[in-house]
């Protein structure tokens, strides 16, 4: 049998490309080397939880469209992300709000920490040269120096004073008592997890796991008419114009005996000398309780620590800098030369795309694809 589509990756892009082909009257094989379908978004039940496998993922959107078509695989609870930064012990409110002011220099109004933030954001005169500079132009030396700099050089694994100032434009700075961390109209978590989600995107459609597609490219795309790929376009075209560089991330979990370990979803650590980032506690994605509303005795933590990616590693964070963006245009001039495939997802337009701007990004193609 010859298929209308092969999707190569069974992630929110190819998922939702696989459903609007369906949808559509055309017959679609989805492929993905992984032994499960989901992508980086799949979670699996560990003690009753919902395991974020890949790292925490909080739907977030103001796209309305995007909202409506999502929620028709999945009911959302109304998880709100509120992290908790961990300075040395000493904890503040993200992102920076009146919490946050209160607590670090002990301002009562808008009016006393919108003047201190000014007042100290006057170190920076002219145009900042890095980011470090940026972010004091933007918040001030006290929140740089407590709440960006350790954080960030952790992620990117470099001083601050060599990165780029782009990397922060802006960093919100709310002068309310506010500690949604998205400044989303529609946010939370699909109730019984993300896989389950996926997997009715793909409900009944042909779904093949452990199936590699660069390692047997030719029989594959012989299958059907056209691909959609949701991969690294570098490796797609074998690396021929040099390596993209991407940010992965390593967790460690674990299965703890006790209800409650850090009393939220996410709690990062801002100083430099904690190797991770952040911890992630994932039953407070759905409020403690398991779906029948029940209290769950245990908890699963993950410590994440960011890396730089190397062959093998899991690519999370397209380092979209001058430099390897130049890189992606050579690829996508060879991409848009390949006229029978179809590159979608953060992987394959390299982009880092939230999962909304994914399935809008996957609904726009297969509007103009499929009509």
């Amino acid at each position: 049998m010859k298929y209308d589509y092969l999707v190569v990756g069974s992630g929110l892009y190819g998922a939702v490309f696989a459903r609007e082909a369906a949808n559509r009257g055309k017959s679609v094989l989805v492929i993905d080397k992984r032994p499960h379908v989901a992508g980086n978004v799949y979670t699996e039940k560990i003690e009753r939880i919902n395991f974020h496998k890949y790292g925490a993922h909080i739907f977030h959107t103001n796209n309305k469209k995007v909202w409506n078509y999502i929620t028709q695989f999945a009911e959302f609870n109304r998880f709100t992300n509120s992290p908790v930064a961990n300075y040395h012990g000493e904890l503040f409110s993200m992102p920076f709000n009146m919490y946050t002011f209160n607590k670090m220099w002990g301002v009562v109004t808008p009016q006393e920490a919108a003047a201190k933030i000014e007042e100290q954001r006057r170190e920076i005169t002219g145009e900042p040269q890095n980011l470090e500079e940026q972010a004091i132009s933007l918040v001030g030396r006290d929140i740089y120096e407590k709440l960006v700099k350790g954080y960030t050089e952790k992620q990117w694994g470099r001083d601050c004073r060599e990165l780029p100032a782009f990397i922060i434009r802006r960093l919100p700075v709310r002068l309310t008592f506010d500690n949604n961390y998205f400044n989303a109209l529609y946010q939370g978590i699909p109730i019984g997890g993300y896989t389950r989600m996926v997997e009715n995107l793909l409900d009944g459609i042909e779904v093949r796991l452990n199936t590699d597609y660069l390692e047997h490219r030719e029989e594959l795309s012989a299958l059907a008419e056209k691909v959609v790929y949701t991969g690294p376009i570098d490796a797609y075209f074998g690396f021929r114009l040099g390596t993209l560089e991407y940010r992965s991330v390593r967790f460690e979990n674990e299965i703890l005996d006790i209800p409650n370990f850090q009393g939220n979803a996410a709690v990062n650590y801002t100083d430099r000398e904690t190797p991770w980032t952040r911890i992630i506690e994932h039953k407070w994605f759905e409020f403690g309780k398991d779906e029948d509303g029940n209290d769950i005795p245990k908890t699963i933590i993950s410590r994440e620590y960011s890396s730089e990616w190397k062959p093998g590693d899991e690519p999370y964070y397209p380092v979209n800098d001058e430099k390897n963006n130049r890189l992606y245009q050579e690829y996508k001039k060879l991409a848009d030369a390949e006229e029978h495939v179809i590159f979608g997802g953060r992987l394959g337009e390299y982009r880092y795309y939230d999962m909304d701007a994914v399935i809008a990004s996957a609904l726009d193609m297969s509007e103009r694809e499929l009509g």
